[in-house]
């Protein structure tokens, strides 16, 4: 990866073994520097407070809380981490709620270790990142009849369509402004516009929506 320092990682899962099994495979990676462990949502939100870690990987289903309510509760407190959920469900509406949390990506325990290093190594770069066997699941969930069916008929203005192309590249807010030369507040002012008019609500949705518009030929 092209950065000067490692990025920092929190772990935050209540089985020990994975736990383990996954920081070893992160301090092995010169790319990446283990900063945390919870084996709890409550000491997770905490290290995430106190460490603010570059990416914090984030089991679902915890003893006592689960991963959906620490994750809503990292993006409101608006740290600059970004949150990868680490989970055995492949269930859509486990996959629905993390995106609609606000998740950066969603990724299956199951993974191959290299598979998994590559995904995060896509995460450091700022890209959204979605196991590959739940891509479907996302798409069968945004077949609606109230929306667009094409980008046209979207009514998107110009800045609009140009953010919703970095969206389809996985870039995050931060990479689109600096990108695009605007603030970051901007950006997310404009994704919750265009999320509205394409009755979505999450940035992965509109990836995924537009992607498969273009491919289609719905433009």
């Amino acid at each position: 990866m092209n950065q000067t320092d490692p990025q920092t990682i929190l772990v935050v899962d209540d089985h020990p073994l994975f736990r383990k099994g996954v920081i070893q495979l992160i301090q092995a990676e010169p790319a990446f520097r283990f900063v945390g462990e919870a084996a709890c949502g409550k000491d997770g939100i905490a290290l995430a407070h106190q460490l603010h870690p570059d990416m914090i990987l984030l089991d679902l289903n915890m003893k006592d809380m689960s991963g959906i309510d620490v994750l809503k509760e990292i993006k409101d407190a608006e740290l600059d981490s970004r949150v990868i959920m680490l989970t055995v469900s492949d269930q859509a509406e486990d996959l629905m709620a993390a995106l609609q949390g606000g998740a950066d990506g969603y990724l299956l325990k199951d993974m191959e270790p290299e598979d998994l290093m590559r995904q995060l190594g896509e995460a450091a770069r700022g890209k959204i990142t979605i196991s590959e066997s739940l891509t479907q699941l996302l798409v069968t969930s945004l077949r609606e009849k109230n929306r667009p069916t094409g980008l046209n008929e979207a009514g998107l203005t110009d800045q609009e369509s140009r953010i919703l192309e970095h969206l389809v590249e996985g870039k995050s807010n931060k990479l689109i402004a600096r990108d695009m030369g605007i603030a970051e507040g901007t950006v997310k002012v404009h994704v919750k516009h265009l999320l509205k008019k394409l009755n979505l609500r999450s940035r992965l949705e509109a990836a995924v929506w537009a992607d498969r518009c273009r491919r289609q030929g719905n433009t």
